[in-house]
């Protein structure tokens, strides 16, 4: 596996010299899209979608595929790169074309990662095709294993209080709050509500949750405080830097990582603000935070789980390291 943040080689001189063959995947109901970076001439070399809905997303990059794409540009937030990505699986399966991503959305964690400019423009973005860095990621590889459902690709898998907080979220939205500012406002809420409230309060209770990692399927122990059946919080993610300074799974470092809270007991409450910056000795794993990198984690949740900010049903999923991308940043 390439390593997180090695510098992949630059394309052959040859097309960039002749200019890459480029597919621009455009949201415009994303947050800050306003149809000025539309504005790109008539360029033989650049192919430009704008489907109405996700349903038409695998057919358009079927046309790129067809077309032999060098480079996939995604105009849009989060939700748009889960959506491309996903339509995109059974296209290019684990050969993808490189990758640029302009944050166009009301979150953009993974361009945080990525370390792109917030004001990166289509213009800019294909300029640096030939002159930019790659940065190797995995997306999560989701799928459902109680019900048909296509497997979908992203970055940041949530459950329990995670649930709650992006449903929060939302509000944060409507009162003006985006990227790290609704994101720290977010979580300083869930942790507030869990540390006065009662266990019947939602923010403390947990939600019904199995868990188990590694080949071997081995159960995620639980600590004896709270329900052994429930768990308060589960998110995984292969990313390494996350907005707001947040940094649950503790030191950087490649993998699928997995972060759990079994039970929110009030002295553990007190520490999560070191806790989510990435700070806490071993001994967390005995009060009931646990950190892991593991592949496959297999998970089955009473309440809906997120993905890249969508909530999707309840059930029992598979996690797993998606195909191995190469994002292009200046």
């Amino acid at each position: 596996m390439t390593p997180v943040d090695a510098k992949l080689p630059a394309p052959d001189v040859r097309i960039a010299a002749a200019g890459p063959s480029v597919g621009v995947i455009y949201n415009p109901r994303s947050h800050r899209n306003k149809g000025q970076d539309l504005n790109l001439g008539v360029k033989a070399n650049i192919f430009v979608a704008q489907p109405p809905d996700t349903t038409l997303l695998k057919d358009e990059l079927a046309r790129f595929a067809a077309r032999g794409i060098d480079y996939l540009v995604i105009n849009g937030g989060d939700g748009t790169v889960r959506d491309v990505l996903t339509a995109g699986l059974d296209v290019f399966g684990e050969t993808w074309p490189d990758v640029a991503v302009l944050p166009k959305g009301k979150t953009n964690a993974l361009n945080v990662d990525l370390g792109a400019p917030p004001g990166w423009t289509i213009g800019a973005a294909i300029g640096a095709y030939a002159s930019g860095r790659r940065v190797a990621r995995r997306p999560i590889r989701v799928d459902a294993l109680d019900r048909a459902a296509a497997p979908m690709l992203g970055f940041i898998f949530g459950a329990g209080a995670y649930t709650l907080g992006i449903r929060a979220g939302q509000d944060a939205h409507r009162l003006g709050a985006f990227d790290s500012l609704a994101v720290g406002v977010t979580a300083g809420w869930g942790i507030l509500q869990a540390l006065l409230g009662s266990d019947r309060n939602r923010w403390r209770r947990g939600v019904p949750m199995e868990l188990t990692i590694g080949p071997e399927g081995r159960a995620l122990p639980h600590v004896p405080a709270g329900d052994p059946a429930r768990r308060h919080f589960v998110l995984a993610s292969t990313l390494q830097r996350f907005p707001a300074g947040l940094n649950p799974f503790g030191e950087p470092r490649d993998g699928l990582k997995l972060a759990v809270l079994d039970h929110p007991t009030r002295g553990l409450l007190l520490q999560m603000p070191a806790i989510i910056r990435g700070h806490g000795s071993e001994r967390l794993r005995e009060r009931g935070f646990h950190r892991v990198v593991a592949d496959p984690i297999e998970i089955a949740v009473g309440d809906e789980i997120i993905l890249d900010g969508e909530a999707f049903p309840a059930g029992r999923y598979r996690l797993t390291s998606g195909p191995e991308l190469r994002f292009v940043i200046p």
